[in-house]
Protein backbone atom coordinates (compact mmCIF):
# COMPACT_ATOMS: atom_id res chain seq x y z
CA UNK A 1 0.00 0.00 0.00
CA UNK A 2 1.06 3.68 -1.25
CA UNK A 3 1.92 6.04 1.79
CA UNK A 4 -1.09 6.93 3.29
CA UNK A 5 0.22 10.55 3.91
CA UNK A 6 -0.62 12.14 0.72
CA UNK A 7 -3.85 10.32 0.63
CA UNK A 8 -4.81 12.15 3.69
CA UNK A 9 -4.08 15.67 2.68
CA UNK A 10 -6.40 14.80 -0.37
CA UNK A 11 -8.98 13.86 2.39
CA UNK A 12 -8.66 17.13 4.15
CA UNK A 13 -8.64 18.80 1.13
CA UNK A 14 -11.96 17.17 0.26
CA UNK A 15 -13.69 18.26 3.45
CA UNK A 16 -12.08 21.83 3.34
CA UNK A 17 -13.74 22.54 -0.06
CA UNK A 18 -17.02 20.81 1.26
CA UNK A 19 -17.72 23.13 4.05
CA UNK A 20 -18.28 26.42 2.48
CA UNK A 21 -20.73 24.92 0.34
CA UNK A 22 -22.64 23.50 3.23
CA UNK A 23 -22.27 26.74 4.69
CA UNK A 24 -23.81 28.29 2.15
CA UNK A 25 -26.83 26.15 2.09
CA UNK A 26 -27.25 25.37 5.82
CA UNK A 27 -30.93 27.20 7.37
CA UNK A 28 -31.76 28.28 4.18
CA UNK A 29 -34.58 27.43 2.14
CA UNK A 30 -33.50 24.87 -0.18
CA UNK A 31 -36.16 22.73 -1.90
CA UNK A 32 -36.30 19.12 -0.86
CA UNK A 33 -36.17 16.73 -3.61
CA UNK A 34 -36.95 12.85 -2.76
CA UNK A 35 -35.27 9.94 -4.30
CA UNK A 36 -36.24 6.57 -5.00
CA UNK A 37 -35.67 5.21 -1.91
CA UNK A 38 -37.90 7.79 0.03
CA UNK A 39 -34.91 9.78 1.50
CA UNK A 40 -34.75 13.39 0.71
CA UNK A 41 -31.65 15.24 -1.32
CA UNK A 42 -31.23 18.82 -1.42
CA UNK A 43 -29.07 21.03 -3.82
CA UNK A 44 -26.31 21.02 -0.98
CA UNK A 45 -25.57 17.15 -1.08
CA UNK A 46 -24.95 17.26 -4.78
CA UNK A 47 -23.11 19.93 -5.19
CA UNK A 48 -20.80 19.41 -2.30
CA UNK A 49 -20.22 15.86 -3.60
CA UNK A 50 -19.57 17.06 -7.32
CA UNK A 51 -17.10 19.91 -5.75
CA UNK A 52 -15.33 16.59 -3.90
CA UNK A 53 -14.95 14.88 -7.00
CA UNK A 54 -14.05 17.06 -9.43
CA UNK A 55 -10.83 17.56 -7.05
CA UNK A 56 -10.64 13.75 -7.07
CA UNK A 57 -10.81 13.41 -10.84
CA UNK A 58 -8.25 16.64 -11.29
CA UNK A 59 -5.73 14.96 -8.99
CA UNK A 60 -5.95 11.10 -8.09
CA UNK A 61 -7.76 10.52 -11.62
CA UNK A 62 -6.37 6.33 -11.79
CA UNK A 63 -8.59 6.33 -8.51
CA UNK A 64 -12.09 4.94 -7.90
CA UNK A 65 -15.23 6.81 -6.47
CA UNK A 66 -18.25 5.78 -4.87
CA UNK A 67 -20.79 8.77 -4.17
CA UNK A 68 -24.09 8.44 -2.50
CA UNK A 69 -24.69 11.02 -4.96
CA UNK A 70 -23.44 10.77 -8.42
CA UNK A 71 -22.97 7.06 -8.16
CA UNK A 72 -20.16 5.11 -8.89
CA UNK A 73 -16.38 5.49 -11.13
CA UNK A 74 -13.74 3.06 -11.65
CA UNK A 75 -15.05 1.30 -8.77
CA UNK A 76 -12.66 -1.80 -9.53
CA UNK A 77 -9.72 0.62 -8.90
CA UNK A 78 -7.43 -0.36 -5.95
CA UNK A 79 -8.17 2.58 -4.39
CA UNK A 80 -11.30 4.00 -4.12
CA UNK A 81 -12.71 7.35 -2.60
CA UNK A 82 -16.52 6.42 -0.61
CA UNK A 83 -18.48 9.69 -0.18
CA UNK A 84 -21.63 10.94 1.73
CA UNK A 85 -21.37 13.98 1.45
CA UNK A 86 -24.40 15.04 4.20
CA UNK A 87 -25.15 12.04 6.22
CA UNK A 88 -27.73 13.10 8.04
CA UNK A 89 -29.80 15.06 5.24
CA UNK A 90 -33.19 15.16 7.41
CA UNK A 91 -30.79 16.98 9.95
CA UNK A 92 -29.11 19.10 7.71
CA UNK A 93 -32.57 20.32 6.68
CA UNK A 94 -34.60 21.18 10.01
CA UNK A 95 -31.32 23.14 10.91
CA UNK A 96 -29.68 20.89 13.34
CA UNK A 97 -26.43 20.55 13.37
CA UNK A 98 -25.82 16.67 13.74
CA UNK A 99 -25.29 16.20 10.05
CA UNK A 100 -22.12 14.96 8.95
CA UNK A 101 -19.85 14.99 5.31
CA UNK A 102 -18.35 11.09 5.29
CA UNK A 103 -15.08 11.04 3.41
CA UNK A 104 -13.32 7.37 3.21
CA UNK A 105 -10.36 5.80 1.27
CA UNK A 106 -10.57 2.03 0.75
CA UNK A 107 -7.54 0.21 -0.26
CA UNK A 108 -8.74 -3.34 -2.00
CA UNK A 109 -12.55 -3.00 0.07
CA UNK A 110 -10.99 -1.96 3.52
CA UNK A 111 -10.98 1.47 4.66
CA UNK A 112 -7.83 2.49 5.80
CA UNK A 113 -8.86 6.64 6.02
CA UNK A 114 -11.33 8.43 7.44
CA UNK A 115 -12.97 11.68 8.00
CA UNK A 116 -15.81 12.58 10.13
CA UNK A 117 -16.68 16.53 9.04
CA UNK A 118 -18.74 18.90 10.73
CA UNK A 119 -18.95 22.39 9.06
CA UNK A 120 -21.09 24.59 11.57
CA UNK A 121 -19.42 23.08 14.67
CA UNK A 122 -16.49 23.08 12.91
CA UNK A 123 -15.18 19.61 14.15
CA UNK A 124 -13.13 16.81 12.24
CA UNK A 125 -12.57 13.51 13.36
CA UNK A 126 -9.75 12.00 11.03
CA UNK A 127 -9.23 7.96 11.29
CA UNK A 128 -6.12 6.55 9.67
CA UNK A 129 -5.47 2.92 9.45
CA UNK A 130 -2.52 1.81 12.13
CA UNK A 131 -2.95 5.83 13.79
CA UNK A 132 -4.21 7.43 16.42
CA UNK A 133 -7.71 8.67 15.82
CA UNK A 134 -7.46 13.28 16.42
CA UNK A 135 -10.48 15.26 16.43
CA UNK A 136 -9.41 18.97 15.79
CA UNK A 137 -5.31 17.86 15.11
CA UNK A 138 -5.77 15.84 19.25
CA UNK A 139 -5.66 12.38 19.75
CA UNK A 140 -8.85 11.11 20.99
CA UNK A 141 -9.76 7.52 22.94
CA UNK A 142 -13.42 5.34 23.48
CA UNK A 143 -13.82 4.97 27.10
CA UNK A 144 -14.02 1.75 28.79
CA UNK A 145 -17.67 0.46 28.85
CA UNK A 146 -17.71 -3.10 30.56
CA UNK A 147 -21.19 -4.26 29.68
CA UNK A 148 -24.20 -2.92 27.74
CA UNK A 149 -26.24 -1.92 31.58
CA UNK A 150 -23.50 0.96 31.43
CA UNK A 151 -23.64 2.22 28.13
CA UNK A 152 -25.14 5.11 26.40
CA UNK A 153 -26.52 3.30 22.76
CA UNK A 154 -27.51 5.65 19.87
CA UNK A 155 -28.84 4.63 16.85
CA UNK A 156 -30.64 7.00 13.92
CA UNK A 157 -34.61 5.87 14.31
CA UNK A 158 -36.61 2.58 16.12
CA UNK A 159 -38.63 2.20 12.76
CA UNK A 160 -35.56 1.52 10.63
CA UNK A 161 -36.02 -1.83 11.90
CA UNK A 162 -38.28 -4.25 10.80
CA UNK A 163 -39.50 -8.12 12.32
CA UNK A 164 -36.85 -10.03 14.09
CA UNK A 165 -34.36 -6.53 13.63
CA UNK A 166 -36.50 -4.97 15.58
CA UNK A 167 -36.95 -7.11 18.15
CA UNK A 168 -32.58 -6.93 18.07
CA UNK A 169 -32.66 -3.49 17.73
CA UNK A 170 -35.24 -3.44 21.37
CA UNK A 171 -33.09 -5.96 23.30
CA UNK A 172 -30.29 -3.94 23.29
CA UNK A 173 -32.28 -0.74 23.59
CA UNK A 174 -33.98 -2.11 27.06
CA UNK A 175 -30.83 -3.39 28.59
CA UNK A 176 -28.77 -0.48 27.79
CA UNK A 177 -28.78 2.41 30.03
CA UNK A 178 -29.16 5.31 27.66
CA UNK A 179 -30.83 4.94 24.78
CA UNK A 180 -29.90 7.75 22.57
CA UNK A 181 -31.56 8.41 18.88
CA UNK A 182 -31.18 10.48 16.05
CA UNK A 183 -27.63 12.13 15.05
CA UNK A 184 -26.54 9.91 12.27
CA UNK A 185 -22.99 9.81 11.63
CA UNK A 186 -22.03 11.71 14.41
CA UNK A 187 -22.72 9.49 17.14
CA UNK A 188 -19.81 7.63 16.05
CA UNK A 189 -17.67 10.67 16.43
CA UNK A 190 -19.24 10.77 20.28
CA UNK A 191 -18.29 7.14 20.75
CA UNK A 192 -14.93 8.12 19.65
CA UNK A 193 -14.21 10.31 22.20
CA UNK A 194 -15.90 8.89 24.70
CA UNK A 195 -19.26 10.06 25.19
CA UNK A 196 -21.19 7.80 23.75
CA UNK A 197 -20.70 3.53 24.21
CA UNK A 198 -22.02 1.66 21.52
CA UNK A 199 -24.21 2.22 18.04
CA UNK A 200 -26.24 -0.33 15.84
CA UNK A 201 -27.58 0.76 12.71
CA UNK A 202 -29.40 -1.68 9.69
CA UNK A 203 -29.02 -1.45 6.09
CA UNK A 204 -26.53 1.18 5.82
CA UNK A 205 -24.91 1.73 2.67
CA UNK A 206 -21.00 2.17 1.83
CA UNK A 207 -20.82 5.60 2.05
CA UNK A 208 -22.67 5.87 5.16
CA UNK A 209 -20.18 3.43 7.29
CA UNK A 210 -17.09 2.99 5.20
CA UNK A 211 -15.16 6.62 7.07
CA UNK A 212 -16.25 5.46 10.38
CA UNK A 213 -14.40 2.95 11.06
CA UNK A 214 -10.68 3.80 10.94
CA UNK A 215 -12.22 6.77 13.41
CA UNK A 216 -13.49 4.43 15.66
CA UNK A 217 -10.89 1.49 15.35
CA UNK A 218 -8.25 4.02 15.71
CA UNK A 219 -9.65 5.45 19.18
CA UNK A 220 -9.50 1.89 20.39
CA UNK A 221 -12.91 1.20 19.80
CA UNK A 222 -14.53 -1.85 17.59
CA UNK A 223 -16.58 -1.51 14.21
CA UNK A 224 -18.32 -4.75 12.94
CA UNK A 225 -21.65 -6.29 11.52
CA UNK A 226 -23.92 -7.88 13.54
CA UNK A 227 -22.11 -11.13 13.06
CA UNK A 228 -18.98 -9.76 14.51
CA UNK A 229 -17.05 -9.70 10.96
CA UNK A 230 -14.90 -6.35 9.88
CA UNK A 231 -16.34 -3.97 8.06
CA UNK A 232 -15.81 -3.55 3.76
CA UNK A 233 -16.50 -1.86 1.25
CA UNK A 234 -19.31 -4.62 -0.02
CA UNK A 235 -20.55 -5.05 3.48
CA UNK A 236 -24.47 -5.56 4.05
CA UNK A 237 -24.34 -2.32 6.14
CA UNK A 238 -25.75 -3.72 9.13
CA UNK A 239 -23.43 -2.01 11.56
CA UNK A 240 -22.24 -2.08 15.05
CA UNK A 241 -20.20 -0.12 16.43
CA UNK A 242 -18.58 0.44 20.32
CA UNK A 243 -15.57 1.70 22.11
CA UNK A 244 -14.69 -1.15 24.69
CA UNK A 245 -14.61 -4.56 22.70
CA UNK A 246 -16.43 -6.21 25.68
CA UNK A 247 -19.33 -4.02 25.33
CA UNK A 248 -19.08 -4.86 21.45
CA UNK A 249 -19.59 -8.66 22.53
CA UNK A 250 -22.73 -8.22 24.73
CA UNK A 251 -24.05 -6.36 22.21
CA UNK A 252 -23.46 -8.95 19.64
CA UNK A 253 -24.66 -11.30 21.96
CA UNK A 254 -28.42 -9.37 22.43
CA UNK A 255 -28.82 -9.37 18.64
CA UNK A 256 -27.40 -12.92 17.67
CA UNK A 257 -30.35 -14.50 20.44
CA UNK A 258 -33.09 -11.62 19.30
CA UNK A 259 -32.50 -12.85 15.57
CA UNK A 260 -32.42 -16.83 16.72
Amino acid sequence: MENLDQFLEIAHKLADAARPVVRKYYRTPVAVDVKADASPVTIADREVERTMRDILNAELPDHGILGEEHGRENIDAEYVWVLDPIDGTKSFISGKPSFTTLIALCHKGKPVIGIIDQAITDERWVGVMGQASTLNGAEISARECENLASATFFTTAPELFRDKAFDAYLAVSKQSRIPMYGVDAYAYGLTAIGLADTVVEIGLQAYDFCALVPVVEGAGGVVTDWSGKELTIDSAGDVVASGDARCHQEVLASIKTAMA
